[in-house]
């Protein structure tokens, strides 16, 4: 072994002397499902390391060049143009250690409770570095493995982190545990439209024109990534401080990768009379709840929105037959909105899901206006242009068609989010959580995880599933500024892990 360099070198190998002996022994291609989901993890976490360094790196270059051309067309002391330069290296070696640093629940002080599911909670958290507010979501693991969830887990995830968008709520960071994902997103402590609707009841026109208009933006936003939103309620149209509208969860959101989805419900025999349009109930009962009923599925309405299959008042027919569908399942969903806005409760709405599911997909012939209280043609207009069949449904063919309804003229659509907003919610501080339901606290015990290189935490069994969840925004924009970089020469720097 004298002179060797540590180096291994592979000689020429002689197949045809080894083939007898391989084909006699056992077959080493069959292996056990557990060691190929272990390889398989092992794959998707070295692709994504590789990836994401890749893009650092053409990141770092791309700005760097941007600060290059920027000082050549300017006029300033070749010394100050190398300062300048010196400045920009030590920014992106601030930015590498942040991003190396790696971000799990100790991290956070997990505070109140302003949400929760079938899944999982949404409570405040405040990270102890820095002091900052967020909502952080929480979802079990078992949960989402028993129930199917992973891909929808997945698809939430990727685009929150995809979608850079002023009228989605932003991620800031996205972890896991040994029994829990988190996904560390901003707090709007203007509550939820749902919210507002309890309080209210109806909107004016002119209210419910300005968010449907925003929610228009939001819904259209995720679209152009061509994603399907597939759960668009009150109760995921968030307000923010000053009252503008953002869109939030994403879980059972979709990527459609031009091709038509389908989805199916947990109960799986509410649509079983689907498609009769005159059947029982509709003949014997008014197509509209009797004034007791809808008073009581108006104090129910919170716990629909909570419960495992949620409420359904706003989905779209082609949905619940289990039809193909694409994008403009979410404008249906608007229009049944628009439609509560105004009138007070969803077209469809019934304390009994089947009822519900059978007024949707019988909509030509429960889909009516009570006398009161009065709205403008063009309002009704637009409703039944959204409430419709798919091929005739406005937004099908672009979200132009929307916008240039009647209903929304005079309408500054590049302005909407500079503008006052509609409605001012009350919000005393940072930590204010009045315009969110009140939830008991539940204490459990603090979720432990064991100090473990990535490669062994990576090949657990019920990590194996999640392989690439993390993730962390980095801004830099802010931080170059001093280095002299435009703004719009700028990238904004998504890490994926």
């Amino acid at each position: 072994m004298d002179g060797y360099d540590g180096t291994v070198r592979l000689g020429a190998i002689n197949l045809r002397h080894d083939r007898a002996d391989l084909d006699s022994g056992p077959d080493v291609s069959v292996s056990s499902p557990v060691t190929r989901q272990k390889a398989a993890a092992a794959k998707q976490f070295i692709e994504n390391h590789y990836k994401n360094y890749l893009q650092g790196l053409q990141d770092r270059k791309d700005r760097r060049r941007a600060l290059q051309r920027k000082v050549q067309e300017s006029q300033i002391p070749v010394e100050e143009k190398e300062e300048m330069m010196r400045n920009l290296e030590r920014r992106e070696t601030e930015y590498m250690r942040i991003q190396r640093r790696k971000i799990g629940i100790d991290d956070f002080e997990q505070l109140t409770v302003i949400g929760k599911g079938a899944f999982g909670e949404v409570r405040l958290c405040r990270a102890k570095s820095t002091g900052e507010i967020f909502a952080m979501k929480k979802l079990k693991k078992s949960e989402m493995l028993s129930r199917g969830q992973v891909e929808h887990v997945r698809s939430e995830r990727n685009l929150l982190a995809e979608v850079d968008s002023r009228c989605i709520v932003k991620l800031h960071y996205s972890f896991q545990d040994s029994d829990f994902l988190y996904l560390i997103m901003e707090y709007l402590p203007g509550g939820d439209i749902m919210t507002l609707l309890m309080r209210e009841d109806i909107l004016s026109e002119d209210v419910a024109r300005f968010y449907i208009a925003e929610s228009i933006l939001a819904i259209n936003s995720i679209h152009q990534h061509n994603y399907v939103h597939r759960d668009i309620k009150p109760d995921n149209l968030i307000l923010d401080k000053n009252g503008h509208l953002k869109l939030s969860d994403f879980g059972l959101c979709k990527p459609l990768d031009d091709k038509y989805s389908t989805i199916l419900l947990e109960n799986e025999d509410l649509t079983s009379q689907e498609s009769t349009s005159e059947t029982e109930g509709y003949s014997a009962s008014p197509w509209l709840m009797p004034k007791e009923q809808l008073q009581q599925w108006k104090r129910n309405r919170r716990a629909l929105a909570y419960s495992t299959v949620g409420t359904l008042d706003y989905m779209a027919p082609e949905v619940l037959l289990k039809k193909g569908y694409g994008i403009e399942c979410d404008w249906w969903s608007l229009g049944a909105i628009m439609y509560e806005m105004l009138i007070g409760y969803p077209p469809f709405c019934s304390d009994d899901p089947r009822m519900a599911c059978r007024k949707i997909v019988n909509w030509k012939t429960c889909l009516k206006f009570p006398e009161e209280p009065k709205i403008s043609v063009e309002a009704k207009d637009l409703i039944f242009r959204l409430l419709c069949d798919v091929d005739s449904r406005l937004g099908t063919r672009g979200v132009e068609e929307i916008k240039a309804h009647p209903w929304f003229k005079g309408v500054q659509w590049d302005m909407l989010y500079e503008l006052e907003a509609a409605y001012k919610p009350t919000v005393t501080g940072d930590l204010d959580t009045q315009n969110f339901e009140k939830f008991p606290e539940v204490d459990g015990p603090p979720s432990v995880t064991a100090t473990v290189g990535p490669w062994r935490k990576m090949l657990t069994s019920k990590d194996n599933n999640f392989i690439g969840y993390t993730f962390k925004k980095s801004d830099i924009l802010t931080s170059l500024e001093s280095s002299g970089i435009p703004e719009e020469d700028t990238p904004k720097i998504n890490t994926l892990g």
